[in-house]
């Protein structure tokens, strides 16, 4: 279960029987006020109750980190929804649908040293975003992202007051609250710069090229939004890249290949430059998700050699871990690019969520959902050859990061 902090309420001194009486009818009249003004409104109050988790022992509101933590197990608390129940869950994360039966791995809560994280509400989110506009622009990882947000907000809403749509030829997904005229949509862009892999389905291509300077055939779809959650780092996986300065077709389009940490950043600085012109700072609030690290190695914490998340069942434990999956030089080109851009007077906020996923090696599809190409022989003889260890099983650990954006958000 969720631990609480102790809240203890202040001691009133006081003397005589005037004194008690005047006391007790003060209490009862700001009870009253209270309950009419819960009563009154469908609008949740202006301070959720779960705050109070944030605050320690003592009382008082510590500095946490909230991403420096450990995974507890709690199957009181967890999971936040059923696979089963998540009208719009994808293929790619929906484990137990694809026969997986060790189900242990939705019942793990991240919590932060010396604090808990508030609990998930749906409608104190939705009321956050009545109006307005949130997007999720990346790859496949923040595609999870944004299904594990709907899931979490849709069993809040009537089933006659939600609908789903696809537009910019199914690039855009969208996800609309009729009644809070609130939309939370995902938007394909693996690269966030233009690439020759912006096809949302046909992207699997033998060589990947980036025009690192090109952004605004992207940008134009996601440019009024409130909220901007973006990521891109799985696509960079590899020693260099090609990189194209002139246009898709061209006869005098110039390629290089490029280091990938050098590509990377000429990317990240169009993105950066682009939203330092284009966006409203006074409105919009930007995100940018940290990497998510892959468990291909099952040697880095402590497991056979060629074996990998395959077969996993329990989080590393090791506090500090960290896998060759993650490639903190690319973070570090994150970091710098949003560091440059503060000091031009726009703040975006890094969600990091690297280290608390780091431990969860038991949590990803593995084989344990929808394969997209017939798997030979050889395959289906040794599965760690096909395993999945890039994405995150649903329910399971982008529920936590959405739990710390929301967070944020509120």
């Amino acid at each position: 279960m969720v631990d609480k902090a102790e809240i203890t309420p202040a001691t009133w001194a006081v003397r005589g029987s005037f004194h008690s009486l005047v006391a007790l009818l003060v209490a009862s009249v700001v009870v009253a006020v209270l309950s009419l003004a819960r009563n009154g409104s469908h609008f949740p109050p202006l301070v959720p109750n779960d705050a109070v988790s944030l605050r320690s022992a003592t009382g008082a509101t510590p500095s946490c980190d909230l991403f420096s933590g450990r995974w507890v197990y709690d199957n009181a608390s967890y999971p936040l929804y059923e696979e089963k129940r998540c009208t719009f869950m994808s293929d790619q994360v929906a484990c137990e649908k694809f026969g997986r039966r060790d189900l242990e791995y939705r019942h793990w809560r991240w919590r932060p040293h010396g604090c808990d994280i508030p609990r998930f509400n749906a409608t104190w989110l939705l009321e956050r975003l009545r109006n307005k506009r949130m997007v999720y622009v990346g790859d496949s990882l923040n595609r999870g992202q944004w299904v594990s947000m709907i899931c979490l907000v849709e069993s809040s809403i009537p089933p006659d007051l939600k609908w789903i749509s696809y537009r910019h030829n199914h690039s855009l997904i969208a996800f609309n609250a009729v009644e809070y005229n609130a939309t939370i949509e995902f938007y394909w862009a693996p690269m966030l710069v233009e690439s020759n892999s912006d096809h949302p389905y046909n992207h699997r291509l033998p060589e990947r090229i980036v025009r690192v300077q090109v952004i605004e055939k992207h940008a134009k779809v996601w440019s009024d939004a409130d909220i901007l959650v973006f990521n891109s780092y799985l696509w960079w996986l590899r020693p260099e890249i090609k990189v194209l300065w002139g246009s898709f077709g061209s006869a005098d389009g110039i390629y290089k290949m490029v280091q990938v940490p050098r590509a990377y950043e000429m990317a990240l600085n169009t993105w950066s430059d682009w939203l330092a012109v284009h966006i409203n700072k006074s409105k919009t609030q930007v995100f940018f998700v940290s990497m998510s690290p892959t468990h291909d190695r099952a040697e880095d914490w402590g497991g056979l050699d060629g074996h990998n998340c395959y077969q996993e069942t329990e989080p590393i434990t090791r506090e500090g871990y960290s896998g060759s999956g993650s490639k903190p030089e690319l973070m570090q080109v994150v970091e710098a690019v949003i560091d440059r851009l503060r000091t031009r007077g726009f703040s975006v906020r890094i969600l990091n969520i690297t280290q608390l996923s780091e431990y969860r090696k038991d949590a990803h599809p593995s084989i344990y959902k929808r394969q997209w190409h017939p798997l030979s022989q050889e395959e289906l003889a040794d599965p760690t050859s096909y395993s999945d260890c890039f994405h995150w099983c649903l329910p399971g650990v982008s529920d936590v990061w959405n739990e710390l954006l929301y967070n944020y958000i509120l």
